[in-house]
Parts: structure tokens; sequence; C-alpha cells
């Protein structure tokens, strides 16, 4: 991905090497366990994680050896340039619907965070929180994805932060909102359908974004969207299942299947036209 000469974002809050407040009473260590337990077999830890409040020590209190290197640094400074293009592209969008796109925040944490939405843990991955409207991920989040799941590469690490962003988008638009009503008067089955046609537009709306980004200023070098797809296919539902419980449960997805995650994000690249990540229209799955 060509992105050194692009411009870094003024929304990043860097909160590496900041130690997170601590659970509240009742939470702790075995509520973490308890949600990533439930991420892993495809349910939603947010109301969980909601349930529990900090306590006790400041978040800005550091972490020991709290020092970061090259590499490090130059990853927050590439995921700084993705933001800024995001932005670019979204304010393009809602200008063409005549509305105005506020940016997100993007928040870089170590190990374990505090948001709006809960308290978090890095290994339940990168997540945007509407309450707040800032994305929030922790850089390690890239090398588990090149080691265990395969999918290496600058423009894999993009395709992550352009789907949290379209899930900001999503919360701009209405369509979190309206998500979130229908879902409280289905079933957990309704409701998990209901998700992964949420996140599946997110992928649209990357993929939307990777063919604005590339016609307007052309950021994508050979192999790039390969990289993105590979990634799409690796955290899909069923390949996360299939690695961390041996078995596939299709009622607990909640963000798809690979194949799924990939014909997503191809048909937001492809066309790049909002319209065409509908992912609620009947018959759209």
């Amino acid at each position: 991905m060509r992105w050194k000469d692009l411009r870094r974002s003024d929304n990043v809050e860097d909160r590496r090497g900041m130690r997170a407040p601590a659970m509240a009473i009742g939470g702790g260590v075995g509520v973490l366990v308890i949600a990533l337990l439930v991420w892993l077999l495809g349910g939603d830890p947010t109301p969980l994680l909601q349930q529990a409040g900090p306590v006790g020590g400041p978040p800005s209190a550091s972490l020991p050896n709290a020092e970061f290197t090259a590499q490090e640094n130059e990853l927050a400074d590439f995921v700084s340039a993705v933001l800024a293009e995001t932005e670019e592209v979204w304010h393009a969008q809602f200008q063409g619907m005549g509305r105005a796109y506020e940016e997100p925040k993007l928040v870089l944490f170590t190990e374990a965070v505090q948001s709006a939405c809960g308290y978090a843990q890095a290994a339940m991955g990168p997540f945007y929180c509407p309450q707040d409207a800032k994305v929030y991920i922790d850089l390690s989040f890239y090398q588990d994805l090149k080691e265990r799941h395969g999918a290496p590469g600058d423009f894999a690490e993009a395709y992550v932060i352009a789907h949290e962003v379209g899930h900001h988008v999503q919360n701009q638009l209405g369509i979190a909102d309206e998500v979130r009503r229908q879902a409280a008067r289905l079933d957990e089955r309704g409701a998990n359908a209901l998700s992964v046609r949420q996140e599946l537009q997110a992928d649209c709306l990357a993929g939307l974004w990777a063919h604005q980004a590339q016609r307007t200023r052309q950021i994508l070098e050979e192999g790039d969207i390969e990289e993105a797809l590979n990634a799409a296919s690796a955290i899909g539902d069923d390949r996360l299942q299939k690695e961390t419980t041996g078995r596939v449960v299709p009622d607990a997805f909640t963000h798809g299947t690979s194949e799924q995650r990939v014909r997503w994000f191809s048909q937001g690249f492809r066309t790049g036209d909002l319209q065409q990540c509908d992912t609620f229209a009947a018959g759209a799955m």
C-alpha cells in the first residue's frame, strides 16, 4: 500500500503504555474469560463488558517497560495515515448525500482499555464503540492476524481499520440504531442474523473505501486486494469457530462466513457504491 505520502489524522489517541482501570468488584478476570469465550463462540460480549465498571488506578498510569520500537511506532504512523484516508473518502461520500461526516477517534492501547462501551482486553480484537464514536485497537492484533490467522500485509491491516470505521459510518447514518431496535425484538438466533448483516455491510463499506481511495489517490500496490480478501476470509465466523472449538455453529454466527465476508468486501470494492452495500435488503445474503 502506498501510504507514506498520505496525510496523517489528527484523531488518533495514543494510549499505548497506559494502564486501563481495574474491573469493578464482581468482574475481574472471570468476566474477561467469560466474555472472551462468548466472542470465540460467535456471541456479542458487549453487554457482559458493560456490566463491569472501572475502579482503582488512573487510566494514565504507565505499564512497566512501556517503550516502543521503531517498527511499532511506524505501525502507529501507518494507522494514522489509513485513518486519514478513510476521513477523505467518507467526507466526500457524505457530501454527495448532502450530509456532514463527523470523524471518529481511533484509540491505540496496550493490553486493555476502558471505553464508553465497557472494559476490553486486546485478545478480543479491534472494536468500534458507538457510545463514544471511537475505534479501539491494540497493535499487537496485527501480529496475531499475521501469525495465527495467516493474513499478513499492510493492506490486510488497513482493511481492519476500514471495517471498524465502516461501523462508525453505520452509526452516523442511523443504521446501527435501527439494528439495535430490531435486535431487541428478536430471539438470539434472529439477533445474531441481524448482527451478521451489519458486519457484512461494514465489510462492504471497507471495500467501498478501498475503491474510492484508489480512484482518487492510487493507494494500491500489486497484491493489496488479495491481502484484504485473505484477511476477510481468515476472520470469518466459520473459520474462527473451527479453529477455536473444532466445530461450526451457524446459529451463533455474528460476523458472517469467510465466503460472505470476502463477497461483500469485493462488492464494495468492485462498485464503490453505497447503495450496493445494502446487506439488509431481501435476498441480499
